[in-house]
């Protein structure tokens, strides 16, 4: 045998499962098939002394258990809390700001809604309970939905598993806000990277899976930045990994698992050379790994439906751009080009649930949201790392992006870049000017750039019926074989929980 485990892709969650099996004395290979590892979790260079996060934009769900037994610190990796949490301009002399403080922002949208501000100790509340529940989970076996359910029910917590779970964002947020300014503002964390608007049942859990991060700040769902852009975590794990043995290759490329006698027992390069390991883990996302990378006469034929019926539509434009000079804010009230807490946190255009329900709709029928929903992040303003003095990155995340082919998205990928500037611009009219340089990458980009089956950011969506015990697990239906990418339990993100769920099953499988 090379090794007595060899991952393919150098993703960060495969990079989590290579350090805790090396760690645990296991001899690794990782395979990676770019030049560089990281996978969506990076940092590039947009033009030169420009650099972003191209894909992953920030450190919200990492889990800190895995930071302290790898001891990622001490390989460089370094973050701070964004503050404001956001900021929500409303293009009509008016804006408002989320605060880490709870009472500072209850003051903030006093401004908005009076009523609204009463409830924000009640929206807060709720959350913290939902997250008691759901983080405990994380780094466990999970229960079938219907299981967690009834134990919910019996225990008196029905109305949080309606709220947390079964509903629709636009739902949750109704039972709490009753303006359309403060529950456009929340409900956007219930579509995030979802190919469904905020009235449909389930993408309240869109909502409970972000909120289960902030436990590396304050344990309160604060989301944060790396200091060098996401590329630095994965960085910061490839020098641990190396730092334990692991053996890192890139440009290299696995065509096929090898399975002989109905076990894995190493990977096929693409340049013909085999790799022999007792156990495969792949990074990969499901359909990529058992429809792609294994032959499907090796599985049984319940399990390639059960891959097939996997639903792994892209809704994301990402929009990164250099900036000449920073958004001003004058027409929501808070004017000016020099950095600002409008500038320091995440930037939230979202309007109202009907305005991200008729984004959804555009997308659904076939083509980019006119005006989408979007986060923007100008980490540049709080690290001078990303961009000369006096210029700025801007990293836009917004949504809809149509389910399309390749070739009909090249024919839309300026409109859906316009888009975005223009709905921007409808906030601070300078920027349309201010941008040196934009990148646009959509669905069939991100599939090409980083392997997602459909341009899907968490390897398969995270609705109902795709989540605890119906996602994948970590083991697969071929001994030796473990999945260990965000397809798993509990899913997307930069969580590291599906490559350290892996890595556990391997070791306690022998």
């Amino acid at each position: 045998m090379d090794a007595d485990a060899v991952v393919v892709g150098a993703g960060h969650n495969g990079l989590v499962a290579a350090c805790l099996l090396a760690q645990r004395g296991r001899r690794v290979v990782m395979l990676e098939r770019a030049d560089i590892v990281g996978g969506a979790c990076v940092t590039e260079e947009l033009i030169p002394g420009y650099r972003v996060s191209t894909a992953a934009y920030s450190f919200s769900l990492f889990r800190p258990e895995i930071l302290a037994a790898l001891d990622l610190p001490r390989y460089g990796l370094s973050w701070y809390p964004k503050e404001p949490r956001m900021f929500v301009p409303l293009g009509d002399g008016r804006h408002f700001f989320v605060w880490r403080d709870a009472a500072r922002t209850t003051e903030q949208i006093a401004r908005i809604h009076p009523g609204d501000a009463d409830a924000y100790g009640r929206w807060n509340a709720f959350w913290d309970e939902v997250a008691d529940v759901v983080r405990p989970l994380i780094l466990d076996e999970p229960p079938a939905l219907r299981v967690l359910e009834d134990r919910l029910e019996r225990q008196g917590k029905g109305e949080l598993f309606r709220l947390a779970i079964a509903a629709s964002a636009a739902e949750t947020v109704e039972t709490f806000f009753d303006s359309d300014e403060v529950r456009g503002a929340f409900v956007g964390q219930g579509i995030i990277g979802t190919a469904a608007g905020p009235r449909t049942p389930g993408t309240a859990f869109v909502m409970t899976y972000h909120a289960f991060g902030g436990d590396l700040v304050d344990g309160a769902g604060t989301w944060a930045y790396v200091r060098g852009g996401m590329g630095s975590v994965t960085q910061a794990l490839a020098a641990c990994a190396r730092d334990l043995g692991v053996e890192v290759r890139t440009g290299s490329s696995v065509e096929a698992v090898l399975v002989e006698d109905g076990r894995a027992v190493g990977v096929a390069l693409a340049g013909g050379e085999d790799v022999r390991a007792r156990t495969v883990l792949s990074n990969a996302d499901p359909k990529r790994t058992y429809l792609s990378l294994v032959d499907p006469g090796a599985l049984p034929d319940s399990f390639i439906e059960r891959v097939h019926a996997l639903p792994t539509p892209g809704s994301v434009v990402k929009v990164n751009l250099a900036l000449d000079e920073l958004p001003d804010f004058a027409s929501c009230g808070v004017p000016g080009f020099e950095p600002g807490p409008q500038h320091a946190g995440t930037i939230e255009i979202s309007p109202s649930i009907d305005a991200l329900e008729r984004a959804w709709a555009e997308a659904d029928a076939g083509g980019p949201s006119a005006e989408p929903f979007m986060e923007v992040f100008i980490q540049s303003v709080t690290d001078d790392s990303l961009a000369p003095q006096g210029k700025h990155v801007a990293s836009c995340f917004a949504q809809y992006a149509p389910d399309v082919d390749a070739d009909t998205w090249e024919g839309m990928r300026e409109t859906a870049g316009d888009a975005v500037v223009r709905t921007l611009a409808r906030y601070a009219p300078n920027i349309e000017r201010a941008v040196a340089h934009r990148q646009v990458l959509g669905p069939p980009d991100l599939e090409a750039r980083f392997g997602l089956t459909g341009g899907n950011i968490f390897h398969g969506e995270i609705l109902p019926g795709q989540i605890f015990g119906e996602r994948f697990g970590a083991r697969s239906p071929i001994p030796g074989l473990y999945l260990c990418g965000s397809g798993a339990h509990p899913g997307g993100g930069v969580c590291g929980a599906p490559g350290w769920n892996a890595a556990r099953a391997v070791l306690e499988d022998g």
